[in-house]
């Protein structure tokens, strides 16, 4: 697949600068593939659309985003590595010398691509790692983590989640699974063509009564493209715990998501050639050039689609 299929234009007013007022008022684009159908609604609406175990990525964000002064820049923490080592993206990387100390941040090995290896002192306790679009301040740190989120491990929330209130989960029927977010999930696609992007893994878990009754339910509503990828993952016979590498691009075999809600996606991004993989690749333009013509809100905090 050529990376020029997951170009599309977006009119910069679209890309949303804050969350909804109320987390589950956003705006829901429906979209039945068996019927053909395609319609508009409210997020809290979502339990009268779907039916069947929704899954959702408990993941909790860690505060990851550690300003450097000199010279300037910041340190954002991907993934702990092993007590107070991480893995980390670095910037400016030209500018910045392992062995060197800046601020509680010591970084230990420049692994490429403005990876670092880098030692912290204590716990994170930087900012909220906000995607580069989101220029506007965030006042309220915690709408940009889910209400259900438990384990602290992730460097970007996943944002599907984020329009849940703890009202609308008890209307459902919820199982979780964690895959803390790292570079895969956020990272642009690094070739021409999509295939040939390398994914560097990403940590999940899932216990085995979740899996259980994931692996029995009728039908599975996963919350997030985090979320397939594990379900996916474990649907070809993988461990409940572990790193998962899976690119999923167009023609993939999908063994255990039967609907999928998820947020708009970045142009050429491993994110929406997913969606591209579930809802197909021509189906997903037009819900795209549809969203765009009705003023759907895009990326993070945006509004969400399902595909049923």
């Amino acid at each position: 697949m050529d990376a020029r299929e997951l170009d599309y234009d977006l009119p910069p007013e679209l890309i949303a600068q804050h969350p909804a007022e109320r987390r589950d008022a956003s705006r829901l684009l429906v979209h039945d593939r068996a019927a053909g159908q395609t319609s508009h609604h409210r997020f809290d609406e979502l339990p009268q659309l779907v039916g069947g175990l929704a899954v959702v990525n408990d993941t909790r964000v860690v505060p990851a985003r550690i300003p450097i002064a000199r010279p300037r820049g910041e340190v954002l923490l991907l993934e702990r590595l092993d007590g107070g080592v991480w893995e980390a993206l670095a910037r400016p990387t030209r500018r910045l010398k392992a062995g060197r100390r800046y601020g509680p941040v010591e970084l230990l090995e420049h692994l490429g691509e403005g990876r670092w290896r880098v030692r912290l002192e204590g716990e994170p306790h930087g900012a909220v790692p906000l995607p580069p679009y989101i220029t506007e301040p965030l006042t309220d740190p915690a709408r940009y983590q889910t209400v259900y989120a438990r384990e602290a491990g992730s460097a970007a929330a996943p944002t599907a989640g984020l329009h849940f209130t703890p009202e609308l989960l008890a209307r459902l029927d919820v199982e979780r699974v964690t895959l803390h977010v790292g570079l895969d999930t956020f990272r642009p696609l690094q070739s021409e063509i999509v295939e040939e992007h390398h994914m560097h893994g990403e940590r999940y878990e899932v216990t085995p009564a979740a899996w259980e009754r994931i692996r029995g339910a009728p039908e599975v509503l996963a919350v997030g493209t985090t979320t397939v990828r594990v379900l996916e993952t474990l649907a070809r016979g993988a461990p409940l715990a572990g790193r998962t590498e899976l690119f999923i691009t167009p023609g993939f075999e999908f063994r255990r998501v039967d609907h999928l809600l998820t947020n708009f996606h970045l142009p050429r991004s491993t994110l929406l050639a997913l969606v591209m993989a579930f809802a197909g690749v021509e189906q997903t333009r037009e819900l795209y050039a549809l969203a765009i013509a009705e003023r759907y809100r895009f990326y993070s905090f945006g509004d969400a689609m399902l595909i049923l």
